[in-house]
């Protein structure tokens, strides 16, 4: 956790040090909630949320979210009752048996589903699990059940919970309660103590139908006697035994307790009258579906505490929540007994659906049984949406079902989609789309293949096959459809069509394609004739992922062992037609694949093998002059093998070992001269499409220590090389391409060094930061040249120091430096909840006279632009620190956007192992930053305190810089850099 600490002075305006963690989550609680529903002042935090319309009236809410001490998965249906045509059924009951109507297993949630008979012009949309039931014995729900109207079950001892729907388009939790009689011979009425019940009371008459819903064929153990009864008459009379069942078109009584002599003194013959009906209650309607649940999680809007009760521990669940009106109904699962999702508790699911807005809410089954199911507009089948513990789905006896009316078929729109699972691509390449169409009512439809066109000036176009084509950095729209606008010329197609009867689909276009490398480190085949999956993923200078599909690779291998396609899905098949080469004595083979993206150059290796022999890594590529057939259309090259030239993003073998500690190397091939930004290209060596660089000025005391190698495919120059001059930032320059994220800067080295972090010169494509915002007046025309009266944005500068440090040695640390004025320090404590320390520091080492006052240091703030959010990473992520830091960075991040004399986002926070952030917290806060600088054009950085491995990377545009734990670094701050040059640099020097 970082705090601030202001100095009242000329040197030193503001102060940031570390405070314990005690109390944190308190004093950085955002501001702002994150967004309607996102996270409570007690429940967690989501993450990666996705949402899809399943029909009119139904959608499907899918995120990742971390409570104080476990991540969850959850998939939500928010359904409006009140939407045309919707309906919610009763799923499964009669009919749902697989083979014979007794003795034989029921089926899944998706069974039930595709067999449910909706009514004539309807089709299920959505589909969930429902009640809980005798999973050890009968296999029948344990709560009541209605369908259309009709009693189908009732629950075993009085009322049960259930959640109702109807009549009219409201639901609500209610409790329904048996009303039924047995009328015998001679008069007498006995109360009936249940209907089709799987538990029915030790002592009474219990009635069954053909709607049973049991799996065994006996009915529940108990009754002494049983009597099966049609058309009002008694037809038999017999002890119970196994195989018993009720016949259809009739019912039988079971008599349990002192009721079994009546029921065993019927004689065949004898005129008896059952009744059966339910009741909701202090004169409530019925509703006309209900499916039974147990435990109540939320009541009159009030989350329920269910610490006491046993079931309360953290598992998979399925619970329905009604708004205060009743009109709107949220379905919801939470995964749990897996990795990625440990489960959740009744007492933090019903906070989780308080603030979802459930003003009551009802548990339904879940472990093993929680099941969601929902379409794809356009689709038929139904597709399985959460992870179900049990690694299949489990056999249940019901559920409820989303129906809506079928439509038209006729087209009203096309679900556009990019066949890889992702919306970016690479300039030069291209991605794959599809278009399904869908009716009025999100259903199938009978659609003519659609055209295809894009909106003007974006960063690409589609081709009338489907296939987008990448043209620049940037983003594009591309439309599916048939919506020619009246009077239009052939061919032509509107940006924005008139008529609703298209599809659109936003692609981002990234930076040039730097590298690429297969998802898979190897393949293994067991025999000839198997086959093996992988994808290539291709990275820009930025950190960008996308995958690269097969119409952009060139393929190189000996095709008489092995043949490489694509899958159709983005990704590649490899199968093997024989088991010889390298390895064959051994039962074995070893070969390797080699890709290359003829646009960029790019390339990459895959050993693969067959049997039992181990892929060598060290093997060279197969015959150079019998390449494979491209995968895609490309020419032949003029020999087999790439060129490892100006596209080839691979390092030397011995850079690719170095570490941040080794001894100056020389890789004159991956070097530029550099002119820096605002010189030619011819002046400065420098690429178009190979933005941005890593660049170290400076005059250091031990130039033979600075390491050379910085990551993979990123050398720098030595020290004493050339140094052209750059306007602005002084001398001494040399740039090197940056291929991989990870990039140490004087790690445990002496020395002055600054390190800017640049994009692409004027001219060239973005891959650095955004446009500069609205809120800088009177933009400057170069480096440094900022107007006076522009004094705020001007190029500043603050220190990272070391914790632990005295205020005399953090003076002199800052003052080694040689950086002159800081406006504040940042100071990492010494450890994990230690006491704060900073300093004062005062202009290029002198002590500051000053005195200056604590301020609550872990609320954001903004500096000349910059806002600034600290993070306090002292608690791990599962212990309550997950959901404070994703909190209080959702609340900075809006905080940031919304605020027009913002331009740049900096979050700081001390180092910290994956034992306090662990990874998916670390993608999450990613994931937010990379969104955040995407969608407001403004700039993003990570900076972390006290790093044992000292760095740069950049992932998604997010500049992360990583300060050590021994030396004091100076990062500049420059808001004015044109478009292209990275607003923040550092310097470090080893206290």
């Amino acid at each position: 956790m970082v705090t601030l600490r202001p100095i009242l002075g000329v040197a030193l305006p503001l102060l940031l040090t570390a405070l314990p963690a005690a109390g944190a989550a308190a004093a950085g609680a955002p501001r702002a909630a994150w967004a309607a529903g996102a996270a409570g002042p007690a429940g967690g935090a989501d993450t990666a949320r996705t949402t899809r319309r399943i029909a009119p009236g139904v959608r499907l809410e899918s995120y990742d979210r971390v409570e104080a001490d476990r991540w969850l998965r959850v998939d939500e249906l928010v359904v409006d009752l009140d939407a045309p045509g919707l309906g919610v059924e009763y799923l499964g009951g009669p009919g749902a048996a697989t083979g014979p109507r007794h003795g034989a297993p029921r089926g899944t949630v998706a069974e039930a589903a595709a067999r449910h008979q909706a009514g004539h012009g309807r089709r299920v949309v959505a589909a969930v699990n429902g009640d809980f039931f005798d999973i050890r014995g009968t296999g029948a729900p344990l709560g009541p059940g209605i369908a259309a109207g009709r009693l189908l079950h009732s629950a075993g001892r009085g009322a049960g919970a259930a959640v109702g729907f109807g009549p009219g388009p409201v639901g609500r939790v209610l409790r329904l309660a048996l009303d039924g009689t047995v009328t015998l011979p001679g008069g007498a009425v006995r109360r009936l103590v249940g209907h089709n019940s799987a538990r029915p009371p030790a002592d009474g008459i219990a009635a069954y139908t053909a709607e049973w819903t049991g799996t065994a064929a006996a009915l529940p153990p108990g009754a002494g006697a049983e009597a099966e009864v049609r058309d009002g008459r008694v037809t038999a009379v017999r002890r119970p035994a196994l195989g018993t069942a009720p016949p259809p078109g009739s019912l039988l009584l079971a008599g349990r307790g002192s009721a079994a002599d009546e029921v065993a003194a019927l004689r065949p013959g004898d005129p008896v009258r059952v009744s059966a009906q339910t009741t909701a209650g202090a004169g409530r309607p019925v509703p006309t579906v209900a499916v039974g649940g147990r435990e109540l999680l939320v009541v009159d809007g009030v989350p329920q505490n269910h610490d006491a009760v046993r079931n309360n521990t953290p598992a998979p669940r399925t619970a329905v929540g009604f708004s205060r009106d009743g009109r709107q109904v949220r379905i919801i699962t939470v995964d749990g007994r897996q990795h990625d999702s440990a489960g959740i508790t009744l007492t933090a699911l019903g906070r989780l659906l308080r603030e979802r807005g459930a003003h009551n809410a009802l548990n339904l089954d879940g472990g093993g049984s929680s099941t969601l199911l929902a379409r794809h507009p356009g689709g038929t089948a139904l597709t399985l949406e959460n992870s179900p513990s049990d690694g299949s789905l489990r056999t249940v006896p019901n559920g409820l079902a989303l129906t809506t009316r079928s439509g038209s078929g006729r087209p009203a729109g096309y679900r556009v989609a990019a066949v890889a699972g992702t919306t970016r691509v690479f300039p030069g390449l291209t991605r794959t789309l599809t278009a399904t169409g869908y009716d009025e009512t999100r259903g199938p439809a009978v659609a003519p293949r659609p055209d295809w066109w894009s909106a003007p000036g974006g960063a690409g176009r589609a081709g009338p096959d489907g296939v987008f084509h990448a043209d620049r950095p940037g983003s594009a729209t591309v439309y599916a459809g048939r919506a020619e606008r009246p009077g239009s010329r052939p061919g032509r197609r509107p940006h924005r069509p008139r008529r609703p009867h298209t599809g659109e689909l936003r692609l981002e276009v990234l930076g040039p394609l730097a590298r690429i490398e297969a998802s898979e480190d190897r393949v293994v085949l067991s025999e000839p004739g198997d086959s093996g999956s992988f994808q290539l993923l291709g990275s820009d200078l930025e950190g960008n992922l996308a995958p690269v599909e097969a119409r952009d690779v060139r393929w190189h291998y000996d095709r008489s062992r092995w043949h490489v396609d694509g899958d159709g899905g983005g990704g590649f098949t490899v199968t093997a037609l024989s088991a010889g080469g390298t390895g064959s004595g051994t039962g074995g083979g070893t070969g390797e694949l080699r890709a290359t993206v003829p646009a960029t150059g790019a390339t990459t290796r895959l050993p693969v093998s067959v049997g039992d022999a181990e892929p060598d890594e060290s093997e060279e590529s197969e015959d150079p002059s019998d390449p494979a057939e491209s995968a895609g259309p490309v020419e032949p090259e003029e020999s087999g093998e790439a060129d490892a030239g100006a596209g080839e993003s691979r390092a030397p073998a011995d850079a690719e070992a170095a570490a941040p500690g080794d001894s100056a190397r020389s890789h004159p091939s991956a070097v530029r001269p550099s002119g820096g930004p605002g010189s030619s290209p011819q002046e400065s060596g420098w690429v178009p499409g190979l933005a941005p660089w890593w660049t170290v000025i400076g005059a250091g005391r031990h130039p033979a220590s600075l390491p050379q190698r910085f990551a993979t495919g990123l050398v720098a120059a030595p020290w004493g090389g050339p140094r052209p001059a750059w306007p602005g930032r002084g001398a001494g320059a040399a740039d090197g391409r940056r291929g991989a994220p990870g990039v140490p800067y004087g790690a445990g080295r002496r020395g002055s060094v600054r390190a800017v972090l640049g994009g692409a010169v004027p001219g060239g494509p973005p891959t650095g930061t955004a446009p500069l915002p609205a809120w800088l007046p009177g933009r400057p025309t170069g480096p440094g040249a900022a107007p006076a009266d522009e004094t705020p944005y001007r190029p500043w500068r603050f220190a990272v120091l070391p914790g632990g440090l005295t205020d005399a040695e953090a003076r002199q640390a800052v003052g080694r430096t040689g950086a002159g004025r800081v406006d504040f320090v940042l100071s990492a404590p010494p450890g994990p909840g230690g006491p704060p320390s900073a300093a004062a520091e005062g202009p290029a080492g002198h002590a500051s006279t000053e005195t200056f006052r604590r301020m609550p240091g872990t609320a954001s703030f903004r500096h000349r632009g910059v806002r600034f959010v600290p993070l306090d990473t002292t608690r791990p992520t599962l212990e309550g620190g997950g959901t404070a830091r994703l909190r209080a960075l959702r609340a900075g991040i809006e905080e940031a956007a919304r605020d027009p004399e913002t331009g740049a986002l900096a979050v700081v926070q001390q180092h910290a192992g994956p034992d306090r952030v662990d990874d998916r917290e670390a993608r999450a806060q990613a994931r937010l930053l990379a969104d955040f600088r995407r969608t407001s054009g403004k700039s993003a950085a990570v900076i972390t305190l006290a790093a044992p491995v000292p760095g740069e990377a950049r992932t998604g545009g997010v500049l992360s810089l990583r300060t050590p734990d021994r030396a004091c670094t100076v990062l500049d701050v420059d808001m004015t850099s044109p478009t292209g040059r990275s607003w923040v640099s550092a310097r470090e020097r080893n206290s």
